[in-house]
């Protein structure tokens, strides 16, 4: 999905500026689905406001300059339900971590112990957060099922962590092993 579509997805929520868009993809209900930047952000919405697919409207400020705050239009709901509309893409997994990991007999045990250790740790808190996520503010269904999914996910590498770590630090002591003699 492109960015376009994410910034119509989130201005379906209500109105938005840039900023409050990209919170939304990195602590809101859009933060297991799609990773966004301000460098893509800015033009995706000055390409929407071209197809009139948004407005804008500057919102003055206090001492700071004054915010755009971007509304869908309703061509713009239309083109966002014809996006959602399609058969989705693919999902990929994209992760430095596991980078890290298929390269894991090039890197010293300790290493690896502490990258897992990371990403435990990271793991247990996202999972604490999203079980201590109250619900309340989740309205709809698909939030819920989104949540649950995220969460699940999340679940599931920590459980796979926990059972296979020991494999990818075990190769690494054979090969330092091996380098040694």
């Amino acid at each position: 999905m492109d960015t376009k579509t994410i910034c119509l997805a989130v201005l379906s929520r209500g109105a938005a500026s840039g900023y409050e868009i990209k919170k939304m993809c990195e602590e809101g209900v859009f933060h297991h689905i799609h990773e966004v930047g301000f460098g893509s952000i800015y033009p995706a919405l000055g390409k929407l406001l071209e197809d009139g697919l948004v407005t804008v409207t500057d919102t003055p400020q206090e001492g700071r300059p004054s915010k755009k705050v971007y509304r869908l239009t309703p061509a713009g709901r239309i083109a966002l339900l014809d996006a959602l509309s399609t058969p989705p893409g693919q999902d990929r997994v994209r992760s430095e971590f596991l980078v890290r990991m298929l390269f894991a007999e090039l890197l010293g045990a300790r290493t690896i112990e502490d990258f897992l250790d990371n990403r435990l740790q990271f793991l247990q808190q996202r999972i604490a957060d999203m079980e201590n996520c109250e619900c309340g503010e989740m309205p709809t269904v698909g939030e819920r099922f989104v949540h649950g999914f995220g969460l699940a996910i999340y679940q599931a590498m920590e459980a796979y962590l926990r059972e296979h770590g020991h494999e990818v630090v075990g190769a690494s002591l054979l090969s330092e092993r091996a380098a040694a003699e």
